[in-house]
């Protein structure tokens, strides 16, 4: 599989999708987003998880592209993903008092799956569970047949997509029922980097996206009916057409600098804010829980920053430097 890539700068753009879907997600958790009836809160967090998905995927397709090792991929994101993840889960479960039960599944990350065992405080995590059960699926695909493996991603979405349509699964956690949004992230990348030729790039480019992103909103609500289906393929277009339209003013906005710093956070701002909304910061009943709304989100960007600039770092940076020397060493191997 041949592919070309491009100059990682391109990719300023997806800091900005990153900073937009930890916003909306955490407004759908934390705010009223209009009236109940109209179910807004839960379609925006449904878009903003969309694009996150998204975002993953490319990325875990770009670097395999780029490296093409299984072993060095799953070391860097065990070491991105387990420190905070596992450090929460201790905190959160304990907090609860969670059932011993509930503990081996959470820290393997498969609580996601029936019959489930996420708490009020680790029911977010079902997201980390979907990722880190890709991560293996994808790892052993590539393990198995190299770079050729990623070409059945394109049949692996359509096929889970099918399967969401025959069980009439619109949104789930459950990883089978909603991997999709992972899969079509990974495709989108086999696209930008010319996996296919250039044909299907410049499709892409040739794509509206406020059209896209109207249409994602709309398949994101559950009024949207049988468009909700098409979703993943509606964010993974949107964030491919900013991408590659880089004079557009959707794709300017999206390299504001706030963006940025909030990407750089956005993982510990997921993390770590249900455990914020069940205390006194997300208490009240009425106007009183949002007028301390303020405070809320002011102590959890503080210890999202703390988080991932002083805990999360040194760890990425350990899981760098172990993958650094497993690379080392198989090259003297191989000598």
């Amino acid at each position: 599989m041949n592919a070309t890539c491009p100059e990682q700068g391109r990719f300023d753009v997806l800091d900005g999708w990153r900073g937009i879907s930890i916003l909306l997600v955490l407004a759908a958790h934390l705010l009223p987003i209009g009236p109940k009836a109209l179910q807004l809160n839960e379609a925006v967090g449904v878009v903003g998880m969309a694009l996150f998905f998204t975002l993953s995927g490319f990325l875990i397709t770009s670097f395999l592209l780029r490296h093409e090792s299984v072993v060095d991929f799953l070391i860097r994101r065990v070491f991105r993903i387990v420190p905070l993840a596992w450090l929460y889960l201790a905190l959160a479960l304990f907090f609860v008092g969670a059932a011993a039960d509930t503990y081996p599944p959470s820290f393997l990350f498969y609580a996601n799956l029936p019959p489930f065992w996420l708490t009020d405080t680790t029911g977010h995590l079902w997201s980390v569970c979907v990722e880190m059960q890709f991560y293996l699926g994808v790892g052993f695909l590539f393990w198995a047949l190299g770079s050729r493996g990623l070409r059945l991603l394109l049949p692996l979405a359509v096929a889970v997509t099918g399967w969401r349509v025959y069980s009439e699964a619109e949104v789930s956690i459950v990883t089978w029922l909603r991997v999709d949004e992972i899969l079509a992230g990974c495709v989108l990348a086999l696209v930008y980097f010319r996996c296919w030729g250039e044909r299907p790039r410049a499709a892409l480019r040739g794509l509206n996206p406020y059209l896209l992103l109207a249409l994602l909103a709309v398949a994101s609500h559950q009024s949207g009916g049988p468009l909700n289906y098409l979703r993943p393929y509606l964010a993974a277009a949107l964030v491919g057409a900013t991408l590659l339209r880089g004079d557009c003013l959707m794709s300017r906005g999206l390299l504001i600098e706030p963006l940025k710093y909030i990407a750089a956070i956005s993982f510990a701002l997921y993390v770590i804010h249900p455990l914020l909304g069940s205390t006194w910061l997300g208490g009240g009943l009425g106007w009183e829980k949002y007028v301390r709304r303020p405070l809320l989100f002011g102590v959890l960007f503080a210890l999202a920053h703390l988080s991932s600039f002083y805990y999360e770092r040194p760890a990425i940076a350990l899981g760098k430097r172990l993958s650094a020397c497993w690379r080392s060493r198989k090259s003297k191997a191989q000598r």
